[in-house]
């Protein structure tokens, strides 16, 4: 858990780029979760986690899914979706960016992916793909998915009075669930699974 660690490095952009490169090239970890048998029948999806060096500090992108979505609707997410049979998980991913806020392609560097993760839900297979942003670009949501368009500072994100997690009992196992409560939403499900991911991998050395 990064909360026992030294989190000045969520401040330092030359750092965090640094250490995810180092983890996205190096990571071999087992993850159990994806040998079940019912992932081999889940929908291949992509979502990018778009990080910015904002005056506030390093950041990531993130979105409110448009209440009137069919999945997850009203909930903060990263951009993405359903990748097409031709498409590789970054193509998605930036593809995916580009149609619900309008992030061109261009001004991100990909950098490699995160573990992939699954949802019940939506019986999705996500693979997450990490991109640096170059510079602040004009964003514009897509009102037909996105309600709201948020930067979040990683070093905000990873404050003891943010975070907090809870394990459920499901179907498919006990599973840990991943709280960040902020001033106005709350991140948690896929979504909180994969920022614990990425402060983990930046702050846990």
């Amino acid at each position: 858990m990064w909360l026992q660690h030294d989190l000045s490095v969520l401040h330092d952009a030359d750092l965090i780029h640094e250490r995810l490169t180092s983890h996205l090239t190096t990571r071999s970890v087992a993850n159990a979760e994806l040998e079940q048998e019912w992932v081999k029948f889940a929908k291949p999806s992509a979502v990018l986690i778009p990080i910015m060096f904002t005056s506030d500090g390093p950041a990531v992108l993130l979105t409110r899914r448009a209440d009137h979505m069919r999945n997850h609707r009203g909930e903060m997410s990263f951009p993405g979706g359903r990748m097409e049979p031709t498409e590789t998980p970054s193509q998605t991913a930036l593809r995916e960016a580009h149609e619900e806020v309008a992030l061109p392609h261009q001004s991100v560097t990909i950098l490699g992916t995160l573990e992939p993760i699954t949802t019940f839900v939506s019986n999705s297979f996500i693979t997450p793909i990490v991109g640096i942003v170059d510079g602040i670009p004009e964003l514009t949501a897509d009102p037909g998915e996105v309600a709201r368009i948020m930067t979040v500072p990683l070093h905000e994100l990873a404050r003891e009075d943010t975070y907090r997690n809870e394990w459920w009992a499901t179907e498919r196992g006990d599973i840990n669930i991943h709280f960040f409560e902020l001033d106005d939403e709350t991140i948690w499900g896929a979504t909180g699974r994969l920022l614990h991911q990425l402060l983990t991998a930046i702050a846990v050395v």
